[in-house]
């Protein structure tokens, strides 16, 4: 597989994900909005644009509407839905010989039905239809494509960027003030509150919530599973290049990130939530830089062999 091929690839996995992990995020805590009309709406609103990432306006109050527009529809917003479903198009078309006629046609029927305009009666409906349309895409690369390098990149990319996006979620401030939102609506961000009652079969604590979303070996959106997931994808990426045993800075850095959520007892991390959060955060970062350097090399100089 070229190196621009493997790109490509590992952007599907990375613009899928953040499609759907953006939805769920928004979906939660909009409806959160207007249930409970005593929140201050320009603070949550800004922590939401903090917590993806987008650029948040100084000089404007902001409103449900305007972070819809920004971060659902926006086709020019990096942060955006919208933005995210046109990049993993455009990833697939440039790895047409690599992507199945089934992902192709899903991905770019999605891109083609994003609407530019979301009805104030038609949001929650339409965050499902993201929803659906991302695990549609997930499950034709899960049922129609053999585990191999295109898997491999694709999965990696999507593992993560999940691990990224619940790192966010749980270092942002307004998620661990006494104001913010409960435990549960965290859990609801992440698709993760019935899964955690299946597991503590309790009203979610802070203690048990954090945990779940940190350290459970067994739920695909917590931390730790995302990068183990992660690890696991590059070493058979390394196999099947036969780059395995060389230096690799991206193995060396997730293996620090689960080590230091493997090793530190979960009331430690507790007390210092959003830093430790952010050193996760800024760790899936540089994974991905050096993933980048390693696989997807852009400003290499050439080089010739046997010649003056």
């Amino acid at each position: 597989m070229l190196s621009r091929t493997a790109e490509s690839v590992f952007g599907i996995g990375r613009s899928v994900e953040r499609a759907d992990g953006t939805a769920r995020l928004l979906d939660v805590h909009l409806q959160l909005l207007n249930e409970e009309p005593w929140i201050e709406e320009d603070l949550a609103c800004r922590s939401l644009l903090g917590v993806l990432g987008a650029s948040v306006p100084d000089d404007e109050r902001l409103t449900r509407a305007d972070v819809l527009g920004m971060l659902a529809v926006d086709r020019h917003n990096a942060a955006s839905i919208a933005y995210s479903l046109g990049a993993a198009r455009e990833d697939a078309r440039r790895a047409r010989e690599f992507v199945s006629t089934e992902l192709w046609e899903c991905l770019n029927t999605t891109r083609a039905r994003m609407p530019r305009k979301v009805a104030s009666d038609k949001v929650h409906e339409f965050f499902g239809w993201v929803r659906e349309r991302s695990a549609l895409a997930v499950g034709i690369i899960e049922s129609t494509t053999s585990h191999d390098e295109t898997w491999n990149f694709f999965t990696l990319g999507r593992s993560i960027e999940r691990a990224d996006l619940t790192a966010r979620l749980l270092a942002s401030r307004m998620l661990t003030e006494v104001a913010g939102p409960s435990w549960t609506t965290i859990l609801r961000s992440c698709g993760a509150y019935e899964p955690y009652l299946h597991t503590h079969r309790g009203v979610p604590s802070a203690r048990t919530a954090a945990e779940f979303l940190l350290l459970d070996p067994s739920f695909p959106r917590s931390v730790l599973f995302s990068v183990r997931r992660a690890e696991q994808c590059l070493r058979e990426v390394e196999a099947a290049t036969e780059r395995a045993g060389t230096e690799d800075d991206a193995q060396h850095l997730l293996g620090g990130i689960r080590s230091s959520l493997e090793a530190a007892p979960v009331a430690a991390i507790l007390e210092d939530l959003p830093s430790r959060m952010e050193q996760v955060r800024q760790a899936t970062t540089e994974v991905s830089d050096a993933i980048r350097a390693r696989y997807f090399p852009t400003d290499a100089a050439p080089s010739w062999a046997g010649g003056r």
